[in-house]
């Protein structure tokens, strides 16, 4: 082959490689395109998005290797092209990295999409680390191959990295923040989050700061090192959701307090929405200024704060139907007046 080019001349030569590039470009898009036929019949996408991640980079590759190899006829003629020969050897690392990149990233959205237990968030954490250590690694070996020294390297970056490190202590503080978020999972994506200072939605967790989307749907954003200094709640990982109640009977109806506290609680246990494995009490409390009190405390088997809602709705207004039946009224603020004569 090399004595055949050879004996052509440099424009016949790139000629040929312009066939052989333009071949091999038509012949790997049909075996892709057969391939791609294959897989997408396949329960598991992962070869799904594989194969539309190294696509680009085989394409890529051919058409460099066109470009390489024509500017090797040329060199003889023109002299710049020997530089550009010696630079452009190490496109194919470049090519390469590329392509290790764009497979690591189809492995995310794979397992994004997929029903996996592995959080979201971590996933995305640990494919940018994953990435950003292999452009590290590249960037030194390229460095290395242009003959710069790697151990100076090294430490001007740990010098630098120290002055850096003061310059940008808050940029890194929150950045550690994230990271801790990452690790500890106080919260993730889409969970509803809580502090004296905001409540919403989380809607993205960055490198830098978590934007929050509150009940106004108003975007909040917030660095990542003040998750650190102040308590988070975050009820959408409630496990049940409680009920808990003060209801005020007349001071003439007295005598009917104790048969209503027991049908009350007799009701909680019978009702299909209440946790029975949760603690239960009804039980009267306290003589208020115009009312005596007995307390309902009880938890639902739902989290959803519409069926909460119903059912605490259906447990009020059976409460309310038991008092009447034992002829006793809810309690409203009254005073009464003496008048002396």
């Amino acid at each position: 082959m090399n004595e055949f080019l050879q004996n052509m001349t440099s424009y016949q030569t790139a000629g040929v490689l312009l066939g052989i590039a333009l071949t091999a470009h038509i012949v790997l898009g049909f075996v892709l395109k057969q391939v791609v036929a294959h897989t997408s019949k396949t329960k598991n996408k992962l070869d799904d998005h594989l194969i539309g991640a190294v696509s680009p980079p085989l394409k890529v590759l051919i058409w460099f290797g066109w470009v390489y190899f024509s500017t090797n006829a040329f060199k003889d003629q023109i002299e710049i092209l020997i530089k550009v020969v010696e630079y452009i050897d190490i496109t194919p690392i470049f090519i390469i990295t590329w392509g290790i990149l764009r497979v690591i990233s189809g492995v995310e959205s794979y397992m994004l999409e997929s029903s996996t237990n592995v959080e979201k968030d971590s996933i995305r954490l640990f494919s940018r680390l994953i990435k950003i250590l292999i452009i590290i690694a590249i960037a030194l070996g390229i460095a290395q191959y242009l003959g710069f020294s790697i151990s100076s390297l090294l430490t001007f970056g740990g010098v630098g990295g120290i002055v850096m490190g003061f310059a940008a202590k808050d940029m890194l503080s929150n950045i550690f923040g994230g990271l801790m978020i990452q690790m500890d999972k106080p919260f993730s994506t889409g969970d509803w989050i809580r502090s004296t200072k905001f409540e919403g939605t989380v809607e993205k967790i960055g490198w830098r700061m978590t934007r929050i989307r509150t009940f106004s749907k108003n975007p909040v954003y917030i660095p990542n090192s003040i998750f650190a200094t102040i308590p988070i709640e975050t009820p959408s990982r409630m496990t049940n959701r409680r009920i808990k109640e003060v209801v005020g009977i007349r001071y003439d109806d007295i005598a009917q307090i104790p048969v209503i506290v027991a049908e009350v609680e007799a009701m909680l246990k019978a009702h299909e929405g209440i946790d029975q494995s949760e603690s239960l009490r009804v039980y009267f409390n306290y003589f208020n200024a115009s009312s005596l009190d007995f307390n309902i405390y009880a938890f639902t088997n739902t989290t959803s704060k519409d069926i909460y809602q119903k059912i605490k709705q259906e447990i009020l207004l059976n409460v309310a139907d038991i008092i009447a039946k034992h002829k006793a009224e809810i309690a409203y603020p009254t005073q009464t007046l003496h008048i002396q004569k």
